[in-house]
């Protein structure tokens, strides 16, 4: 059985429920949630002039390949209404795989671990919750979380 990590985000309709939706499909489709953060208010990234995100991290584990897990989420994103216009635009909801188990990947459809990890906050902050300790490429969550500034995030009640 892998252990994954997964980045999950949503800025259109219901937020939080799009997220939770988005956990439940997952876990019901062979990607078993052993943990899952808050949600967190953030700023958009990438694409700015759209509204604010709500993003959380969950840490599961699977039987699934990573090219099936890839396939899961995307099914996951179609069925709650993502519709794939503009990169880092709006979106009903975002599944990002972070990691499974040490494994690297690089095909045109996966990379792994994902790598924008380093970088975004957005995703180091609800990660560092439930996995401060996680290993992605080399180098601790909490680690790479000091390493960049979390302003603009704030954890959800």
């Amino acid at each position: 059985m892998a252990r994954i990590a997964l980045s999950l985000g949503s800025n259109l309709g219901n937020k939080r429920d799009n997220i939770a939706k988005a956990l439940a499909a997952l876990d019901q489709g062979g990607a078993r949630i052993v943990a899952c953060s808050a949600d967190y208010r953030t700023e958009p990234w990438g694409s700015i002039d759209q509204d604010w995100f709500v993003n959380a991290c969950a840490v599961a584990e699977t039987d699934l390949t990573p090219g099936d897990l890839l396939a899961l989420c995307l099914r996951v994103e179609r069925e709650l209404g993502r519709v794939r216009e503009v990169r880092w635009g709006p979106r009903v909801i975002d599944i990002d795989i972070i990691t499974y188990d040490d494994l690297q990947v690089g095909t045109p459809t996966l990379t792994l671990p994902h790598p924008y990890v380093a970088e975004r906050a957005f995703v180091l902050l609800p990660l560092a919750e439930i996995a401060p300790e996680l290993n992605v490429g080399g180098r601790s969550v909490a680690d790479m979380l000091a390493n960049v500034s979390a302003n603009g995030i704030a954890k959800l009640p």
